[in-house]
């Protein structure tokens, strides 16, 4: 997959806003197109979901290749976004985390915390998170085959 093809979603609330800014800037100057979802100003008393289930929803129609999520901490972006069928989604504060659960879970939507990740380890965890592919064999399609008859179920 060249880089220059392959967009990103990202999306933010008040809490998320700044962090958002700088994740966007650098996407764009690594090479990747980006869609924003917004906020698209800094509104004090806005909501994550506003934002974060269109990003989703985008991610789930295979409208954008994987979402970032931020809110202040990134758990209400987190919980937002697996609301949305298709998603898997987690609040990622470690490197490890950030390829794993693409390589292990296939997620894709990352959630962050504006509030409570530093913009270095913020960018060093988006890009362990798009340079990661989902291994999609043995025990990895058996965990996440469960996991869908399970979304599939609540239908």
């Amino acid at each position: 997959m060249k880089l220059n093809k392959v967009v990103i979603g990202i999306a933010a609330d008040h809490g998320g806003f700044e962090l958002k800014g700088k994740i966007s800037a650098l996407l764009k100057t690594a090479g990747y197109g980006v869609k924003d979802f917004g906020a698209f100003r800094l509104v004090p008393d806005d909501d994550y979901p506003d934002f974060v289930v269109p990003l989703s929803r985008a991610v789930a129609e295979g409208k954008v290749f994987r979402g970032l999520a931020i809110c202040g901490s990134g758990v209400g972006a987190c919980v937002a976004a697996n609301k949305v069928k298709g998603i898997r989604s987690a609040l990622i504060t470690d490197p490890f985390s950030a390829h794993q659960g693409v390589e292990d879970d296939n997620m894709n939507v990352m959630c962050l915390g504006g509030r409570v990740t530093g913009y270095a380890l913020a960018w060093e965890l988006v890009k362990n998170f798009l340079n990661a592919r989902y291994h999609g064999t043995g025990r990895f399609k058996r965990r996440l085959d469960k996991v869908l008859k399970l979304e599939n179920e609540a239908e």
